[in-house]
């Protein structure tokens, strides 16, 4: 049951929330967005370069790296949402906004990943479906964030009160900034154009300008996430100022909530020393195209049940 937000008192100050907003929160999403980002570049870039030897070279741990970290943070950014509007009866402004900044990055960086696997993604539709449908997730509760941050900058919510109250206080006579306004209607209106192109880009076998569309939408997500970390960075307390008077420095603080997620950093990995020992037999990409260079394709198959074989080999050998 939903409590209802105290709207009645302003309040001079409010705690702080490192789980939100906290210094080791912030780094671990840029971290992983950099890395995701980056390792999609540069297998895009490789296409470019040398078709040829991006089939003869599956570029495995990149591959499985990213997939590992995109997933991560995908589900990152839909837990942390819903963990918003859960408390969205007494969190601030402030921390609901940083809540959609990162939001905006999981999307960014989910997407980056789309552009550069999305043949390993239609491989199976079973996981083509389930990552859709996450995505839907993703866009549908982000724009309800960005409905409650549009809502409380039209109606002038004090920066101490819940964001709950947004739907209990008239809307404030005094003028709204024009910039923070239309920024948040176009970010919102561009989550769902985003989302549109993702959902065709990721259903649709027969794609004209391929190279063109990775490339276009890799400055597009990378300039998203500058954008997002910039804006969350300059706002929060443990690296910029915060438009909200705060009682404590707790976000500025390390402590093992904190830790925990720079160390699921880690987790990625594992799987990635499982590879290289033989452990786990991934799939290599398959073609740019359905109807073309069939031969690189089967090569391809061919590796794949190659590794299959060898690890059923050492298994066989360790019984």
């Amino acid at each position: 049951m939903a409590m209802a937000p105290n709207c009645s008192a302003i309040p001079d100050q409010v705690p702080s929330d490192p789980g939100i907003a906290g210094a080791a929160v912030l780094l671990s999403s840029t971290i992983t967005a950099g890395l995701t980002i980056g390792m999609s570049a540069s297998l895009v870039l490789q296409g470019f370069v040398g078709r040829h030897d991006t089939k003869r070279n599956p570029s495995l741990i990149r591959r499985k790296l990213l997939n590992s970290y995109s997933d991560q943070q995908i589900i990152v950014g839909i837990g942390i949402q819903s963990v918003g509007l859960v408390k969205a009866h007494q969190m601030v402004a402030y921390h609901f906004f940083i809540i959609w900044m990162l939001s905006l990055l999981s999307m960014a960086t989910h997407n980056a990943t789309l552009l550069a696997l999305v043949h390993d993604f239609r491989r199976d539709w079973v996981l083509r479906w389930l990552r859709q449908f996450l995505m839907f997730v993703n866009l549908a509760l982000s724009c309800v964030l960005g409905v409650y941050v549009l809502e409380s900058k039209i109606r002038g919510l004090p920066n101490t009160l819940p964001i709950g109250c947004v739907w209990s206080i008239p809307e404030s006579s005094s003028s709204v900034n024009g910039i923070d306004y239309v920024g948040t209607i176009v970010t919102i209106a561009g989550n769902c154009v985003i989302f549109g192109l993702a959902t065709w880009y990721l259903h649709n076998r027969k794609q004209r300008f391929y190279k063109v569309v990775q490339l276009v939408g890799l400055v597009l997500m990378a300039g998203i996430a500058i954008g997002a970390t910039a804006r969350a960075y300059l706002l929060s307390q443990a690296f910029g100022k915060p438009d909200v008077s705060l009682s404590d420095q707790g976000e500025k603080s390390w402590s093992f909530g904190q830790l925990l997620s720079m160390l699921m950093l880690i987790l990625p990995v594992i799987s990635v020393i499982e590879i290289i020992r033989g452990e786990i037999a991934v799939a290599p990409p398959v073609a740019d195209s359905d109807d073309d260079d069939n031969e690189s394709n089967e090569e391809a198959k061919a590796l794949f049940r190659g590794q299959v074989a060898e690890m059923n080999a050492k298994t066989a050998n360790k019984c």
